[in-house]
Parts: C-alpha cells; sequence; structure tokens
C-alpha cells in the first residue's frame, strides 16, 4: 500500500522530534514553565485564601465593590425598563414631541446610551481605587509571606 492510501495510525507520528517547529504542544522544555502554565500543584505562590478573606483590607474592599455595584445595576435597570413601561403607560407624556417629530421616547431611548456611558466611566474610575486597594492587600500579604 503506498504511504498515500494509509490511514494516519499507520503512517507513526509526524513530529518524531520533540520540540519540532510542527509540535503544537513540545513535551519537553529546557526551560522553567511561565506563571501561566502552571497547574494549582506546581504554583507554589498560592494566596492562603482564608487568611485573605479574614482581613479587614480585603473585607473593606468587597464593601466598596459592593457599595457602587448593587447601586448601579439598580439604577440601571430601572432606567431601562421605565423605558417600555412609560411608552405602555403613559403614551401621551412619551408622544410629546420636543421638536421636530422628534418626541419624549426618542430622547429617552438616546440618553439610555449617554447613561450606560456615565455608569461605565464611573466604573472606571471607581475600579482605579479598587485596584489600589487589591495592591495594598498584594503588598500586605507579600509581607506576611516573607516575614513567615
Amino acid at each position: 500500500m503506498d504511504p498515500e492510501n494509509q490511514p494516519d495510525s499507520q503512517l507513526g507520528d509526524l513530529t518524531p522530534t520533540v520540540g519540532a517547529p510542527t509540535d503544537v504542544s513540545p513535551l519537553g522544555r529546557n526551560s522553567v514553565k511561565p506563571p501561566h502554565e502552571l497547574t494549582a500543584d506546581e504554583d507554589v505562590d498560592v494566596a492562603d485564601w482564608d487568611r485573605v478573606a479574614a482581613m479587614a483590607e480585603f473585607k473593606e474592599l468587597l464593601a466598596s465593590k459592593r457599595k457602587f455595584i448593587v447601586p448601579a445595576t439598580l439604577f440601571f435597570i430601572v432606567y431601562y425598563f421605565a423605558l417600555p413601561i412609560m411608552v405602555g403607560y403613559a403614551p401621551g407624556l412619551m408622544g410629546r414631541t420636543v421638536f421636530g417629530v422628534v418626541n419624549l421616547a426618542y430622547l429617552f431611548a438616546l440618553s439610555q446610551f449617554f447613561v450606560a456611558w456615565i455608569i461605565a466611566a464611573f466604573y472606571v474610575r471607581a475600579a482605579g481605587k479598587w485596584d489600589d486597594m487589591a495592591g495594598r492587600i498584594i503588598q500586605k500579604l507579600g509581607g506576611l509571606r516573607r516575614g513567615n
């Protein structure tokens, strides 16, 4: 049988040399694995999550996030569903023309884009503060680890 008509199982390993340019995942390596390739068992720099969860700084971080995310989400949901509710229950108000053929419903719908962008901008600003808080927690954990 010629090689072109043989099934793949009879052809053997098409990349007999480990680390060949065609290898998708080389079997051997001469260097240390990068951090993103480490398994949980290989990662020696694992945080003690019980200790992290008990830290006052971590609780403060979670409370700060909750203080922003819950009201912002609730506000946006109410704002988003206000349009169809108002169009359904107050069609006279929402059909009132503001200028030309543009009515209040169109302006309200357009405003939802701006409200989403404004909430996103506030979120980015708040997330910067959360990043700073998380950085301090990580620094403290690093100091505690070195101190042990």
